[in-house]
């Protein structure tokens, strides 16, 4: 793993924590993004060389809702960068890590990514992603 590429952060409203954020990072977001495959609308932000991932449910069914419904608004994932994610998802799963989705699938920002399920990463969701080539 090359480095931490951003954190997800799960809210209600990005009407609402855009501007939160805004103020908060003292930084304008940078670009917003829907993601029909996840149901999520996106917002990013930069912090330093890390993002800030901000992600609102498009579906009350949808994944963000659910966690929101039974954690609250917070952080939802850490992703990592890395170089070669064939390689990356065969040496975790050596190593014994439960990987949700082994074929990398779209995300955000020009992304490829894949999950790691938090019952083998300390209750942490870990996103691997890879820049889209």
């Amino acid at each position: 793993m090359q480095k931490i590429e951003h954190i997800g952060i799960a809210v209600k409203s990005l009407t609402h924590s855009v501007p939160l954020f805004e103020q908060l990072l003292n930084s304008l977001c940078y670009k917003t993004e829907l993601v029909e495959g996840e149901k999520v609308n996106t917002a990013f932000f930069k912090a330093g060389e890390t993002k800030i991932e901000l992600l609102e449910s498009t579906d009350a069914e949808g994944v963000i809702a659910r966690f929101i419904e039974k954690k609250g608004e917070g952080i939802h994932h850490i992703a990592f960068e890395v170089t070669d994610m064939e390689t990356e998802v065969k040496r975790l799963k050596k190593e014994g890590f439960l990987v949700l989705n082994e074929v990398p699938k779209p995300g955000a920002d020009n992304k490829m990514v894949c999950f790691l399920h938090p019952k083998t990463t300390n209750g942490i969701l870990i996103e691997l992603c890879v820049e889209k080539k």
